[in-house]
């Protein structure tokens, strides 16, 4: 287990640096000396340059091996954060959040390629199950995290708590992981990482404004650029000898269906964790320390599940949990819409405890049937594909969350948003997803049974 616990532990690494900062983003900006919101550049700078390099991951994987892009990937992501740490300007601090997305756009991919590599079929559902929960919870804790440290501590320890499980992630890769270069080496295809990277840029940018509340022309016109980027990407790659990033590989079905319909799930899914916070705090005026705290239960569920995972695919196989899991997914999003200000605490953590154990079940057979059917020589190109589309439904999660609270605010004719704007967003999603399920009915019922050990008779 001592090479999914290093890959666990960078996963949790960059999902909690990617979300930490959110609280903490005034006192950054107070400490720098610029104003409160020129900091959202810190955020975007970070995600932008993930989304950038994320593509081109399997390739130099592939060309210097996976030990050593994996290691000195944790290598940049822990220096980043060092310079982000002693950081004395605005512009220093932006190069160093760059460098920080540069690290993290090869250490997950890769990481996840490593686990992929190194792990039996028949073992694959039990180690992604568990490479998969930092992912989930580090998101969570990440808000209420950062406002603990900077409000009894300094926001510079934010970055500095990534050193010590850096250097201890660089000494585990050395020691443990084996340095696998692929036979063939293919030529970089620069066409396709300039479009590639251009179109999921320009979506994220696009996205951010959207979800910052900056529902304009501007942003819309982001979007467009990344569709006819993405349109140009996909010709491109289709007639490129050795493209970045392979679509050939959406011929497998069960890659396919958590290709298009689990990736839209993951952004509905996703939707809540953006708007329960925000209403805990605009509609029931709770502040925001407490709106975190009150969102741990969402963590306690997808900490909660996993000891359960393997036994519960292996009874229902993939396709029944992913429908039936994915009714509770939309469950969970109803129920949100029915809280309000004085619904109690406890009710609250429970609700918020169904959505976090629906939705790390939901992942994780995201995570594991992507790549059952996948060949080993394929497996790089399956990767970089499954990991370029995660990265964007982050974005899209956002995004959709707030543009559909914005067209309520619109419909009910009111500038800030009340407890019906909410209610009306979660049912939205809770429709939404219920809608996608239709997806999973294309999967044969013994779809991954090879891995879940699932006999459907």
């Amino acid at each position: 287990m001592a090479v999914p616990l290093i890959v666990a532990t960078s996963f949790f690494m960059e999902n909690l640096d990617g979300t930490i900062i959110a609280t903490a983003l005034p006192q950054i900006a107070d400490s720098l000396g610029v104003n409160a919101v020129d900091m959202s550049a810190g955020l975007t700078a970070y995600l932008v340059t993930i989304a950038i390099f994320i593509p081109v991951s399997g390739w130099v994987a592939d060309r210097f091996g996976s030990q050593l892009v994996f290691g000195s990937a944790i290598a940049v992501f822990t220096l980043s954060s060092i310079l982000c740490g002693f950081c004395s300007s605005y512009q220093q601090f932006i190069f160093a959040r760059m460098l920080q997305g540069l690290g993290g756009a090869l250490m997950v991919p890769v990481g996840r390629l490593v686990v992929l590599r190194t792990t039996p079929k028949h073992e694959l559902l039990k180690t992604v199950a568990f490479i998969t929960w930092p992912g989930l919870v580090a998101p969570i804790i990440g808000p209420p995290l950062g406002g603990f440290i900077t409000s009894y501590f300094t926001w510079r320890w934010i970055f500095f708590l990534n050193v010590p499980l850096g250097l201890v992630g660089m000494y585990c890769v050395r020691r443990f992981i084996k340095n696998q270069i692929a036979d063939i080496k293919k030529p970089l295809d620069w066409i396709g990482f300039i479009l590639i990277g251009g179109c999921l840029a320009t979506m994220l940018i696009g996205l951010e404004k959207i979800g910052q509340e900056q529902i304009n022309t501007e942003s819309f016109s982001y979007c467009l650029v990344s569709l006819i980027l993405g349109c140009l990407s996909y010709f491109h790659c289709m007639r490129c000898e050795h493209p970045l990033l392979d679509f050939s590989i959406l011929k497998i079905q069960t890659f396919s269906t958590t290709f298009f319909y689990g990736s839209m799930n993951r952004a509905l899914v996703g939707i809540t964790p953006f708007l329960a916070p925000l209403m805990f705090q605009v509609a029931f005026g709770y502040s925001s320390f407490i709106s975190g705290l009150l969102f741990l239960g969402a963590a306690l569920g997808n900490l909660g599940l996993k000891p359960m995972t393997t036994s519960i695919l292996k009874r229902f196989g993939f396709r029944n949990v992913l429908i039936y899991n994915g009714l509770i997914c939309a469950l969970a999003a109803a129920l949100c819409a029915c809280l309000n200000a004085q619904t109690s605490v406890w009710v609250i953590t429970l609700v918020m405890l169904i959505y976090g154990l629906s939705r790390s079940m939901q992942f994780t057979c995201f995570q594991v049937l992507a790549f059952v059917d996948v060949p080993e020589n394929k497996m790089s190109a399956a990767n970089t594909l499954f990991s370029t589309v995660s990265q964007l439904c982050f974005g899209v999660g956002i995004a959709l969350g707030a543009l559909v609270v914005h067209t309520t605010m619109f419909l009910g004719k009111h500038d800030k948003a009340t407890q019906v704007d909410f209610s009306l967003a979660f049912i939205t999603v809770a429709f939404a997803i219920f809608i996608f399920l239709i997806g999973y009915l294309k999967l044969k019922p013994d779809a991954g049974s090879h891995v879940s050990l699932h006999n459907k008779s």
